[in-house]
């Protein structure tokens, strides 16, 4: 028996059209603003739980503010890091291969295979350091 893939409804199109129309990584809270004042119904718990199931399909990356908060941006591409301006949130998505070759190694020195991680580097971007 085959798997059943659902259509998305529209409301979870809503989030994830307007989504892919950001660049910069926004919370639930804010996408849900936005969507409301677009003329979107969509609940808060519809914007969660589609960006659960965004995140946990790897279509969209997550990062943690320094408050703890989730914040979600779209992917563009495969593996990637990011840098990120703790100042405006402009994020730029980097290529690490000294990383990848770090953490395969560390893994293998301590006997760990299938390892999976995740970097952001955040520092300020020239637009807000010339502030």
């Amino acid at each position: 028996m085959r798997p059943t893939t659902r259509r998305p409804t529209r409301q979870q199109l809503a989030v994830m059209e307007q989504l892919g129309e950001r660049e910069d990584f926004t919370s639930a809270q804010e996408l849900h603003a936005q969507l409301r004042e677009g003329g979107a119904k969509v609940g808060l718990a519809t914007v969660y739980r589609t960006l659960a199931s965004l995140a946990a399909a790897g279509e969209v990356d997550t990062l943690r503010t320094d408050e703890g908060e989730a914040v979600y941006r779209r992917c563009s591409r495969g593996h990637h890091h990011h840098l990120v301006c703790r100042v405006c949130g402009r994020t730029v998505e980097i290529d690490g291969p000294a990383v990848e070759r770090w953490a395969d190694t560390v893994a293998a020195e301590h006997g760990f295979t299938q390892v999976e991680h995740t970097l952001e580097v955040f520092g300020v971007c020239s637009a807000c350091g010339t502030t």
